[in-house]
């Protein structure tokens, strides 16, 4: 069908899995634009709350008795072919719409669409531009990935041009969208259960690109040879960044004992301002530096650039401190890529401690097959590996591979590591094994970090 995000006000829309992370700020924004909203989730959540106060009819559980007076079901990739608000919809002529399309209509309604893609950092580069743009009172209409404390939530509803949000490569899902200006952090091999090979990821990353209009910009880190190649194709305006020979660098980096950089800023010669970062590591120069291009691109003033960035802490979940207890540090961290991993760790030699002991919970039976190889050199800088099982996700154990599997290898490599095979298990080792000035990294993009938490409680 056809959806007009200004016209079709009239229209009740249905979302089926409506307290996801993407799903729900969606329903927001139409909240906000006055449309009649109701939805459907599986079991009860804080997001769900937020909606219900703004308007939102919320059912707990799926069931075709969901669908009432509704003219439009919006769905996403995770909900099966056999949920019954999708059959019922499809049995009784209800128009449906997976929902990168119905994002794509609503950026539609907006001038200066900001969408950032890459394999990594998407949440962490969108949190840092979140608080540029609030600092700069450009009112935006933010999608986030993760929970940001500078708007409550994962979605903020603004009243200007302004819309920023993720873009995530996954079934090709960001060719739906209308970028004024586009972001790609990087290009990994990664949702290998859906693209072929790196090749088709590199091909898809391209199709994003050429979807900014000619007066749009596309913003892309020189540090990845896949990016820099697709920057020389595109017809659009482009803007670079990286450590070197790029349009926007930073210089005489340091770090202070949490990690943090601290930088100079340059557009090509001309030195912009200092900076330091809240958020640790490497990799977090860089995810300023595409904020910062954006920055540019928006004439928003070096004062509330310098200000966003430095107030700036992330999203939940990116090298989130959790807490300290008896001397033991604990962080929590999405990472659930090999790259990801790698960067979490060289993160966490920076902070002063003993030990790191990492609680891992690989991610999709997928992921950890195809990956495999990758999976086994990225834990060389944890002092000790705590394997938990698969977390399955969208995904059915197809018995291919397994954390014993990794376990195996990654023991075979001189990684010390232990597989588990509960919480209570991984949370008893630990609490068997971390001394006082210890780092606990509980690392995952499934349910890994409730190790983290429960150490912190019971040791109290």
């Amino acid at each position: 069908m056809s959806f007009n995000f200004i016209k079709d006000r009239d229209k009740k829309v249905h979302f089926v899995g409506i307290g996801g992370i993407s799903m729900s700020g969606l329903a927001a924004v139409l909240l906000n634009s006055g449309y009649k909203v109701s939805g459907s989730d599986f079991k009860e959540s804080g997001i769900l709350n937020k909606l219900r106060l703004a308007g939102a009819d919320i059912y707990i559980g799926h069931s075709k008795e969901n669908i009432k007076n509704v003219d439009l079901v919006v769905y996403t990739a995770a909900i099966p072919e056999n949920n019954p608000e999708l059959v019922y919809a499809r049995e009784n002529n209800i128009d449906l719409m997976n929902r990168a399309e119905f994002l794509g209509n609503i950026m539609r309604g907006h001038k200066y669409n900001v969408a950032i893609s890459g394999t990594h950092g998407k949440t962490t580069c969108t949190s840092m531009l979140s608080n540029i743009t609030l600092k700069a009172n450009l009112d935006p209409t933010i999608l986030v990935g993760g929970e940001l404390d500078v708007i409550g939530g994962n979605f903020r509803i603004g009243n200007s041009d302004y819309f920023l949000t993720e873009a995530c490569e996954y079934k090709r899902s960001f060719l739906n969208f209308f970028p004024y200006i586009g972001v790609i952090l990087n290009i990994d091999a990664d949702h290998l259960d859906y693209y072929k090979d790196i090749d088709e990821i590199t091909e898809t990353f391209e199709k994003f690109a050429n979807l900014i209009p000619e007066d749009g910009y596309l913003i892309g880190y020189v540090g990845d040879s896949r990016v820099k190649t697709i920057l020389s194709k595109v017809k659009c305006n482009t803007l670079s960044y990286g450590l070197k020979d790029a349009d926007v660098t930073a210089r005489n980096i340091t770090f202070n004992e949490k990690g943090c950089a601290s930088f100079e800023v340059y557009n090509g010669d001309k030195k912009l301002f200092n900076l330091t970062l809240n958020n640790p590591g490497e990799h977090n120069i860089l995810n300023a530096l595409s904020s910062i291009c954006v920055s540019l691109i928006f004439n928003i003033n070096n004062e509330d650039i310098i200000c966003g960035l430095s107030e700036c802490r992330g999203a939940h979940k990116r090298f989130e401190y959790k807490g300290e207890v008896n001397g033991v540090t604990v962080i929590d961290d999405y990472a659930h890529h090999p790259v990801e991993i790698k960067a979490t760790l060289k993160t966490s030699k920076k902070i002063p401690h003993n030990k790191t002991f990492c609680v891992f919970q690989p991610h999709t039976y997928t992921r950890t097959k195809t990956l495999f190889d990758e999976f086994t050199e990225a834990f060389f800088d944890a002092d000790e590996v705590v394997l938990m099982d698969i977390y399955a996700a969208r995904e059915k154990n197809n018995g291919l591979v397994s954390s014993n599997d990794l376990g195996k290898a990654l023991r075979a490599k001189g990684v010390k590591c232990i597989n588990v095979h509960s919480h209570a298990e991984a949370l008893e080792y630990v609490k068997n094994s971390v001394k006082p000035n210890d780092l606990l990294l509980t690392v995952g993009a499934g349910d890994v970090v409730i190790v983290g938490e429960e150490y912190l409680n019971q040791e109290k």
